[in-house]
């Protein structure tokens, strides 16, 4: 064990590099109120030109390091990151070197702020870069695309200014960069890639970027620099270990040991998301200065490492991806244990950046003020690692006030009202294996059919319909109180009457409502279920300049009334075709909430499965003969180690049956997924047992299909023809052209014609025409096949 002599020891060598003692990785970077989203989107109308959206943005930099300094982060030592980004990290890396394809350049080569947007939302003929989830959160980043011919330079200097500017605030910031290890394993192949070309055997001309870009930001002021790592922690990305292990050691020999300092910062290589497992020898092998760990999610080494004695341990103990306040003086104790393991210094982080959390509990004045004890969003999360740190440094003594305080708000969530519900709690006990299963799928097939009676490669949408201004106005002004509930619920009928017209005369199959009454397709349901709360200003970034308000599921969840059944009767009754029920599903209302810690998952699954159960005898009873439950986030919580996959499976997709199975062999049920790689799932996606199954496939251009073909997947199936998350309207040879790849792979009989994703965030100007454009593809098809 090294004493704290010993520390003071290596810590006075003249190689080591003296960390902070508290940091975090990252902060949210869209505003408390939104403010970059609003801008962002303000140049993309036109509104303001891009010196006005880099003014804003520069204003949103300055006021999160007042703001982080004033939380009690060190202004001048590198313990404010700088992490902003206009869209993506991952896309800002690729910016910075030069791994942009060409379709988005400026004629001179350059990318400018238009090209850099054009490259994430596509723009005429040209797609955009795919989009997936970032390892297991629901924020989405942009998949490089890399080839043998990728010409990798340093093409961007922006993050050398964003330092520059805070130097001349008086802030010495933490540059933040994807490392590029991590970079390449998130890439993809480029089109015009060979067969069996891997972006990670791009590195060694990739590396020089880096040093490069290393040696500008040391020259501008750089004390430290972090390069996250959280390839690291996963092994389900498709390159082998020992590839990933002997690229570490390259890309960090080349980085942290043939470029000495000080001709670069200090290097803080973060590893969140998980435990590094066999990488944590390698990493902590290198020459880096620093090394964060995740110990929300993983777990501290038993035993000392070698090659941590020369290094700051940056210990993750406080949350970065959920919202409960921590338990300090159990933090505490990981944080003592952590000395005993022989590292240079023990410093406290955060698990994970904080942009997967809202800014502040204290700006939530609709909270139940018992409930906001519980939690800690950005600032009490900054707040908690400044304590840790403190108490750390200086003993519990010191901190033994905002010790106990944690302690008691523990203790008065454990023993709360609504917390564990009995009537909830034996009902789940009760559940049997026949609760979990539906009948044959042939003859429900059969049965679906003589009941519905539709045609080959019949049209649908996913569910949700624009969101226009008018819709917003009017539940803005009911919710202050200036709209009667009932004009209202008259504005909500009017629009989908209009919805229902439109898709008649577009000549849609399978109708949908558009969920205009709807806020968000979690958080709707969240404010109709016991056991859920919501925020008024809790928003996240989820992707680009999209954001949401996670519901915050604290107690026990059950159903006290119908909550979708009177408006899909309504649209029912509006058309002879038939109308889809629309519902979220467990696992995304799950993942798309903060999500309580007390009790196993699968128990919390299984109580929200029930509850939609209910909703859906309902919609049956009421004659509806088509029910969707979303599940776009079932391929998102997959753990990121394949040795914890089956068990994960095991109760998400056991929660999705549990809903659906009591319905009757005539009533379809679909899903949804979407955002994520599916191959790796399609096992668990046939398992669901839906009817139908629409996947998001268009900005990927049917890369699914091969596994489904491979899987033997006999369901339904609508691969996204039409890709939402892009303005462009795509044209009918498009759609053909993708529906026909489709064809080769799916059996014509099983096959459904629908957009990626729902239309909640389009207008109706890209929308209505290129609904026209699938509906058309898909007669032309149907003719072909005769």
């Amino acid at each position: 064990m090294t004493t704290r002599t010993e520390l003071s020891s290596i810590q006075q060598n003249p190689t080591f590099v003296t960390f902070p003692a508290a940091t975090i990785l990252g902060y949210p970077r869209i505003g408390p109120r939104r403010e970059l989203k609003k801008a962002v989107e303000s140049f993309w109308a036109g509104r303001i030109d891009a010196d006005q959206l880099e003014e804003t943005a520069a204003s949103l930099r300055k006021a999160t390091r007042d703001r982080l300094v004033a939380l009690g982060l060190s202004a001048t030592d590198g313990a404010v990151p700088e992490t902003f980004s206009y869209y993506d990290q991952v896309l800002d890396t690729a910016v910075t070197v030069g791994a942009v394809p060409p379709r988005f350049a400026t004629a001179d080569g350059d990318l400018d702020l238009a090209g850099y947007f054009r490259a994430a939302r596509g723009e005429g003929d040209d797609a955009p870069l795919e989009m997936t989830k970032w390892f297991d959160t629901n924020y989405h980043y942009l998949v490089p695309e890399i080839g043998p011919s990728t010409a990798f330079r340093l093409a961007s200097d922006r993050v050398v200014r964003q330092l520059t500017e805070a130097l001349a605030d008086g802030v010495t910031t933490r540059p933040v960069l994807v490392g590029p290890v991590t970079f390449l394993l998130l890439s993809k192949a480029a089109d015009d890639a060979p067969a069996g070309f891997e972006p990670l055997s791009r590195l060694a001309d990739l590396l020089p970027v880096y040093v490069e870009l290393l040696r500008a930001l040391a020259a501008a002021g750089a004390t430290w620099v972090q390069l996250d790592e959280p390839g690291l922690v996963t092994d389900t990305i498709d390159v082998p270990l020992g590839d990933v292990l002997t690229a570490v050691t390259k890309a960090y020999t080349v980085l942290s040991t043939d470029l000495a300092r000080p001709e670069r910062p200090a290097i803080l290589l973060a590893a969140p998301f998980g435990d590094l497992q066999e990488a944590l020898p390698v990493v902590a092998g290198t020459d880096v200065e620093a090394l964060a760990i995740d110990l929300v999610k993983g777990s501290a080494p038993t035993s000392p490492v070698r090659g941590l004695e020369t290094k700051t341990l940056v210990a993750g103990v406080v949350d970065g991806h959920n919202i409960w306040r921590a338990d300090l003086s159990a933090r505490l104790e990981v944080l003592e244990a952590l000395e005993g393991l022989g590292a240079g210094a023990v410093a406290v982080g955060t698990s994970t950046s904080l942009q997967h959390v809202p800014h502040d509990v204290a700006d939530e004045p609709t909270l139940d003020p018992t409930l906001a004890t519980w939690l800690a969003f950005a600032d009490q999360k900054v707040t908690e690692v400044v304590t840790l740190a403190e108490g750390l440094r200086e003993g519990r003594e010191a901190v033994h006030t905002e010790l106990l305080a944690a302690s008691e708000a523990a203790a008065s969530r454990a023993t709360a009202a609504g917390v564990a519900v009995a009537a909830v709690r034996e009902r789940t006990a009760a559940l049997t294996e026949g609760d979990f299963h539906r009948g044959p799928a042939q003859e429900r097939r059969d049965a679906q059919q003589e009941r519905l009676n539709l045609p080959l490669l019949p049209s649908t949408t996913i569910g949700s319909f624009p969101q226009t201004v008018e819709i917003r106005k009017a539940r803005a002004a009911h919710a202050k109180g200036e709209l009667s509930l009932e004009a209202y619920e008259d504005a909500m009928r009017a629009e989908i009457q209009q919805v229902v017209e439109l898709q008649e005369r577009i000549g849609i199959d399978v109708l949908v409502h558009g969920e205009a009454e709807r806020n968000d397709m979690v958080q709707y349901f969240a404010e109709l279920l016991d056991g859920f709360a919501v925020t008024q200003n809790g928003w996240v970034q989820s992707y680009g300049s999209r954001c949401t308000r996670p519901s915050i599921l604290w107690g026990d969840v059950s159903r006290p009334a119908p909550m979708t059944v009177r408006w899909t009767e309504y649209t029912q009754s509006l058309t002879s075709k038939p109308v889809k029920g629309m519902l979220t599903g467990p696992v995304t209302i799950m993942a798309w909430s903060f999500v309580r810690d007390d009790i196993p998952l699968g128990e919390t699954a299984n109580q929200i499965g029930l509850a939609l159960r209910d909703e859906i005898a309902d919609l049956e009873a009421a004659g509806i003969a088509i029910i969707q439950v979303d599940e776009p986030a079932l391929r998102e919580l997959l753990p990121l180690r394949r040795a914890d996959q089956p068990a994960y499976l095991d109760w998400s997709v056991g929660s999705f049956t549990l809903s659906t199975a009591g319905v009757r062999p005539d009533t379809q049920i679909h899903t949804h997924l979407c955002y994520s790689e599916f191959g790796e799932v399609i096992g668990a996606i046939d398992a669901l047992d839906a009817d139908v199954t629409s996947i998001e496939a268009a900005r990927s251009r049917m890369e699914i299909l091969p596994d489904l073909q491979a899987s033997g997947f006999s369901r339904g199936v609508g691969p996204g023809v039409y890709d939402i998350h892009s303005p462009r309207v795509p044209s009918q040879e498009e759609v053909t052209e993708l529906l026909e790849l489709a064809v080769k792979s799916v059996d014509p009989a099983l096959l459904w014609v629908n957009p990626d994703c729902g239309l909640k965030t389009r207008g109706y100007a890209e929308t209505t025409p290129s609904l026209e454009h699938l509906v058309g593809a898909a007669l032309a098809v149907r003719n072909q096949l005769g």
